[in-house]
């Protein structure tokens, strides 16, 4: 029998605009792609952070999780920090979940405009 290790799994992504319709996409397009990209299962997912930027303030992102089935997992949004010349629109993930896979493994999944916050890592 393989061990499952509780993992940090990180994306991000972009809006085009500060409304709960473009929020909700965007958050529900990286959730999913994360999910998919790591070939997770619903009952692999421990809890999710959200972080947002500080001009994105129409809605919260766990609202979209929810949305997307995320509903009975442990979900907290918070703001980022308002570092001078950070990315606008931006919604950050930190999923905690457990895999089997190492971490080098992984799929960290950068998505619209956020691909450029990790342009480090493989598509």
């Amino acid at each position: 029998m393989t061990s499952a290790f509780l993992r940090g799994l990180r994306g991000a992504t972009t809006c085009g605009a500060d409304t709960p319709d473009e929020i909700s996409l965007a958050t529900q397009e990286l959730l999913c792609a994360m999910m998919e990209r790591n070939d997770l299962d619903h009952d692999d997912v421990v809890s999710v952070l959200f972080t947002t930027s500080p001009d994105l303030t129409s809605a919260f992102p766990a609202t979209a999780a929810r949305g997307v089935g995320f509903g009975d997992v442990p979900l907290l949004c918070a703001s980022e920090i308002d570092v001078p010349g950070a990315m606008a629109r931006c919604v950050r993930v930190m999923m905690h979940v457990y895999t089997t896979r190492d971490r080098e493994e992984l799929h960290h999944v950068y998505l619209r405009d956020a691909r450029t916050l990790r342009d480090d890592l493989p598509e």
